[in-house]
């Protein structure tokens, strides 16, 4: 007679056996799928020896953000997956996002300029959410501000503003300004007028930098006889695409310090930081990318950061469920600077303190302490809800 098994205990067994093995594919496992695009314009040659920003800025501090989530995220059975474009064209950004929403995309981190990323949040739709990663303009956080469209780059006001504070705390009140000859300088150079304004700084001088010469081997006979006038506390340089900013301290014709683009300088990220846990941030960023961590990465790095933490706490990854919790007053972000990092609910700029470094160290942390604030003090750097005419969340 046949021996008969049955099958049922057999088959509960088994599939008993696989769970206790590993994770396994399910039904229900999330996906999230994020976009990331870049493109940024050619600056042309540039007249100084500075070291640039590496080629891969900003796409492997996404990297890193989708391998912090999935970490986070395999125990929940969630996984995330970047698409990433390095564009060569603004027409060939544009047709990256376009396949990406036609794939199903709906999160974007887009380290573009403000032109451009203006342009990708219309594309996208309202029923995306957009994440700037790359542009400081200021427009996109007063008067320009679409409702799909969040910041975690900080604005040049935050920066311009974190350096003003620090210059009122030290009492360093009298500046001299060498605005350079681009539009993003013009901008950073107007940024810091306001910030001298808000913090009872006085521009005892500004002379605009219109010349096109090399100084690698000029500096110290042109830049003494440029930087004469009145006495003043400190130099300040806006220069950010590098050609003259770099050969300014030192050779200024009163021994005084330069801050600004260069010297020393506002940041989102630096590898000097290592408080509050940063130190394992800079580690695992080195050991997936063999360099250290930069502003540009920092900003791509917690947009992605962002979205793991809402889908976290949601549990769904639609584009509007998320921009509802990351507005909300539950969304925090350990962003690794002493502070959780939150969502302005009038323009959607990431709260952020902003280092002041110089290129191997950190000097100071702003805001700094007494720029008090009846809500936050981190909303004492860029434009708080009154100065915006932006209002995203209402």
């Amino acid at each position: 007679m046949p021996v008969t098994t049955p099958t049922r205990p057999l088959t509960s067994l088994l599939i008993l056996a696989l769970l206790l093995a590993g994770p396994v594919a399910s039904a229900w496992a999330l996906d999230v799928r994020v976009g990331y695009i870049e493109w940024q314009p050619d600056p042309g040659p540039v007249l100084s020896t500075t070291l640039h920003a590496p080629d891969d800025a900003g796409l492997r501090g996404a990297e890193l953000g989708i391998a912090d989530n999935n970490s986070t995220g395999r125990f929940m059975d969630q996984h995330y997956t970047l698409d990433s474009v390095v564009a060569d064209s603004p027409e060939a950004a544009r047709q990256a996002l376009a396949d990406m929403a036609a794939a199903g995309t709906g999160l974007f981190v887009l380290n573009v300029p403000a032109d451009l990323l203006r342009s990708l949040a219309d594309a996208a739709g309202d029923d995306a959410l957009v994440f700037n990663a790359g542009a400081r303009d200021d427009a996109l956080r007063t008067a320009e501000c679409p409702a799909n469209l969040l910041h975690t780059v900080p604005s040049r006001a935050m920066l311009t503003d974190a350096l003003g504070q620090w210059l009122s705390k030290r009492q360093w009140r009298e500046v001299f300004v060498i605005p350079g000859p681009t539009d993003a300088d013009r901008a950073w150079t107007a940024a810091f007028e306001r910030a001298a304004q808000r913090f009872g700084l006085k521009i005892v001088d500004e002379k605009p930098w219109t010349f096109d010469a090399d100084l690698r081997r000029t500096a110290s006979a042109e830049l003494p006889r440029f930087t004469q006038g009145d006495d003043y506390d400190v130099v300040v340089v806006a220069d950010e695409r590098g050609d003259f900013g770099e050969y300014v301290p030192f050779n200024t014709w009163l021994p005084r310090p330069v801050v600004g683009t260069q010297g020393m300088s506002p940041e989102a990220w630096h590898r000097s930081i290592e408080n509050w846990g940063a130190g394992q941030l800079q580690s695992r960023f080195e050991a997936l990318t063999g360099r250290s961590m930069i502003s540009d990465d920092y900003a791509a790095w917690a947009a992605v950061r962002a979205i793991g933490e809402g889908v976290i706490r949601t549990q769904q990854a639609s584009a509007g469920e998320l921009r509802r919790y990351l507005l909300s007053d539950d969304f925090q972000l350990g962003g690794f600077k002493g502070r959780k990092l939150t969502f302005r609910r009038w323009n959607g700029q990431l709260r952020q303190p902003i280092l002041l470094v110089h290129p191997r160290g950190l000097v100071s942390l702003s805001p700094q302490a007494g720029f008090l604030h009846p809500n936050t003090e981190l909303d004492t750097l860029g434009y708080d809800a009154p100065e915006s005419r932006c209002r995203i969340a209402d």
